[in-house]
This record gives C-alpha cells, sequence and structure tokens, in this order.
C-alpha cells in the first residue's frame, strides 16, 4: 500500500519522463534498509571495540612504572587490594621484560651513600653538598619526593669523601630541564682522586678521574689524569639513550676496577673494559652545569659497594638479601629493570632443581606500620609471579612472606639505612 501511494503521488511530476519510476523508488527502499542494517553493525562493532579498548586499556594502566628502586611507601599510595582478594595469596601482576633481555645491571649490596635530600628544607641548598653558584631542593606536581636544583654556571661537590672501591655502583634519577634559549639539557658527573677536600671550577679537578657529560644531543666520556700535557686519555660520544627533557630519567653506572658500563633505563651507552684509570684513589662526586645546558633535577643518588655472588650466598650462606628488584613508591609491581638480578636467581634455581626458597620482602620505617607490612607481603608474591611466569621456576618451589619494617639491617635514621632496609631477601629452604 505504501509503495502504490507514493507511485501516485510521484507520478504527475514525472508524466513526461522516461524513467522507470517504480524500480528507481524499490532500489533506494532497499540502499536505504541497508544502510539502517550497516548502521546497526557498526555501531555493535564500535561498542565491542570500545570495551576491548577498555580492558587493554585497564591492564596497561596495571603495568606503568616511574620512580625509585624499592623506594619508600607511603598509605596514600597503597594499592587498591581487598583484605578477601590477599585471603589466600596476594594477587599481583608483573609487567614484560622483552626489552631487558640483555640488560645486566645489578646494583651494588652494601650501600656507601644515599641522597634523596629528605632531611634538607625546600628552597634550601643542600647541606651535604657545596658549591659555586647555587641551587635548591624542590619538588614537583608530578614526581613524588625532593629534589635537587643546581643552578647556574658552576660545579655541586658532595662534601663527603667517599672511598671508592674496585667494585661498585651508582645509581640516580634526573628530571632533564631545558632553560629559556637553550637548545639542549645537559649536565656532567665527574668522579676523582684528589687529596683534600676542594671546591673549585678546574675542568679537570685532582689527580685522576673521568667525567660522564649527559646530554639530550649526545654523552660524552672522558678520563684523564692531569699530569701530563692531554688529560682526555680516553674520549667518546655516545648517541645511545639520550636524556629526555621533563620526564624521569633513570642513570645507573657499574665500575669494576678498569672497567666502567653506564645505562640509560634499559639501554647501555657505555661498556669500556679499560675506562677507569688504574692506580689512583677515587674518593670525590660532584656534578657540573652550565647556563647554556639546562637546569636538571636530581635526587636518588645511591652508591654501594660489591655486586653480590647470588649463588654462593643462595646455596652456600642460605640467604641473598637484593637491592636489584626494583618497584615503585607504594606499589607491588616489579619494574623491568629488575630483569638482571631476577635471571640470576632463576639460573641459580634452574641449575639446582631441589632448591625450594621463601621470598621476604621488607621496608624501612617511613609510612603506616600495617600499610608497609601489607605492602612487603605483596611484593614478595609479585617476585614469585614473576620468576614463575618469566622465567619458568615451579612456584611449588616457591614460599613468600613480608616483614614490613621488622627486622632491619640498619638504623631508619638516616637516609643509607633507610635504603639498606629496602630489599628483598631470598632465603633457601
Amino acid at each position: 500500500m505504501f509503495l502504490t501511494g507514493l507511485l501516485l503521488l510521484l507520478a504527475g511530476s514525472f508524466l513526461n519522463a522516461q524513467i522507470d519510476i517504480e524500480g528507481k523508488i524499490k532500489r533506494k527502499i532497499q540502499d536505504r534498509a541497508e544502510q539502517r542494517v550497516d548502521e546497526g553493525i557498526d555501531k555493535a562493532l564500535d561498542e565491542a571495540e570500545e570495551g576491548v579498548e577498555e580492558a587493554v586499556k585497564g591492564e596497561g594502566e596495571e603495568k606503568e612504572e616511574s620512580e625509585d628502586a624499592l623506594e619508600e611507601e607511603k598509605p596514600a599510595a597503597k594499592s587498591e587490594t581487598t583484605s578477601e582478594d590477599r585471603a589466600e595469596e596476594p594477587k599481583v601482576s608483573t609487567p614484560a621484560f622483552a626489552t631487558y633481555s640483555k640488560y645486566d645491571f645489578i646494583p651494588g649490596e652494601k650501600v656507601i651513600l644515599f641522597e634523596n635530600f629528605e632531611q634538607d628544607a625546600v628552597g634550601d641548598f643542600p647541606a651535604l653538598w657545596n658549591t659555586n653558584a647555587t641551587g635548591e631542593v624542590m619538588t614537583t606536581n608530578v614526581y613524588p619526593g625532593k629534589w635537587f636544583k643546581p643552578m647556574g654556571d658552576g660545579v655541586f661537590l658532595l662534601e663527603k669523601s667517599i672511598p671508592f672501591p674496585d667494585n661498585y655502583t651508582v645509581e640516580f634519577d634526573v628530571i632533564p630541564q631545558y632553560k629559556e634559549g637553550s637548545g639542549d639539557c645537559s649536565f656532567i658527573l665527574t668522579i676523582y682522586d684528589q687529596p683534600e677536600m676542594e671546591l673549585n671550577d678546574d675542568l679537570y679537578p685532582g689527580n685522576a678521574g673521568f667525567h660522564l657529560d649527559f646530554s639530550s644531543n649526545a654523552h660524552h666520556f672522558t678520563n684523564y689524569v692531569t699530569v701530563v700535557d692531554n688529560p682526555g686519555e680516553i674520549s667518546g660520544y655516545s648517541e645511545t639513550g639520550l636524556l629526555v627533557p621533563e620526564k624521569l630519567n633513570k642513570v645507573k653506572i657499574w665500575v669494576q676496577k678498569q672497567r666502567i658500563r653506564v645505562y640509560m633505563e634499559e639501554k647501555k651507552i657505555y661498556d669500556l673494559p679499560r675506562g677507569i684509570l688504574a692506580g689512583y684513589k677515587y674518593n670525590h662526586l660532584r656534578i657540573s652545569t652550565s647556563n647554556r645546558g639546562g637546569e636538571p633535577l636530581i635526587s636518588n643518588i645511591r652508591i654501594a659497594a660489591g655486586r653480590p655472588d647470588v649463588r654462593s650466598k643462595l646455596l652456600t650462606e642460605g640467604k641473598l638479601i637484593t637491592y636489584g628488584i626494583y618497584f615503585d613508591t607504594g606499589k607491588d609491581i616489579v619494574k623491568p629493570e629488575s630483569y638482571a638480578t631476577l635471571k640470576e636467581i632463576a639460573s641459580v634455581l634452574q641449575e639446582n632443581p631441589d632448591v625450594r626458597v621463601k621470598i621476604v620482602g621488607y621496608t624501612d620505617s617511613d609510612g603506616n606500620d600495617a600499610s608497609n607490612l601489607d605492602l612487603s607481603k605483596r611484593r614478595a608474591a609479585s617476585v614469585k609471579v614473576s620468576l614463575e611466569k618469566d622465567f619458568g621456576i615451579n612456584a611449588s618451589r616457591i614460599e613468600t612472606d613480608g616483614k614490613g619494617e621488622a627486622e632491619p639491617v640498619s638504623s631508619n635514621s638516616t637516609s643509607e639505612g633507610k635504603a639498606a632496609n629496602r630489599r628483598v631477601e631470598i632465603i633457601r629452604l
């Protein structure tokens, strides 16, 4: 009836036209019907895709990482895990380690220095440092903790003699900031041999040393002695792992006698077998900045001695204390830079299939006791999940526990002591 009425209505307008009106109208109606079906299918597909995207987004957000190695936990940052969820064993998730498969950095086990400026007031120059320029301690609205901002064209000397051993690691976080009119973000870290504590702006301080010039354009390494005309013994550039402005960049340095390896995030930017000149007593650390190089924010400086012998400590001594398993502040997700440490632990377990272990998490005394205890248990469980899923260790061989801030191995009254207490222990059963 609808089609007949429509034909009569349009017939008067097209009496003289040689057009198949009925056929055209039928095709138009069919086209519209198909369009409505297509729209319905598109809507259903859009809704399905949105559901998948939300699920993937949620999973991705659980795996995001940011800051410090075994950083201390605050109650406000506690992960959303109910007591019912943890009734049997904490629910944890682990990140993919694919990009860290060649990452071999393992931090030293004995903390020599840990500087996060917690003892300094915001706006002050830090108490443990000296300078011929200026700088201040500050906070950011993105990254937690306190940060030192060296400013101007000068040097910033850590006023504590550090008898660097043959084997040690240096780790720190840096947020490079462009300065107006500058096309680069850069700063120089120098470790050198100097008998007396002296603040000067010599490019090559002391008897000998080495520079690491970090930049958003290209990194530069130089070692030197000051008793020869040409102070540069080895000098080279790297364009790998450049500083990312306005983002948190993690720098890790590993010295084994004369060999030095330097890492930016998961990238190794130097591996120099004779980078450190032999025969000198390296004992000072300083940072240099220039007016044209931007203004970096620096924190969480950790200097530690000795690479742990995982095999000996686990099989012979029965207990391994490790600082190479990293977590974000207040979170239980194992960070990807933990890969090398976990790989060594997994290798020992793979080669000794009868060995069973207990993983125990510990915190320092900052924050709420109950929250620290809960977080330490969830971190231990997260390590177990990683050993099982990423390295194929049978879960039945691993028990977990957490002690929170109990059983400290050092005083919680100093930054170094707190850093030593934030640890994971692997105990042979």
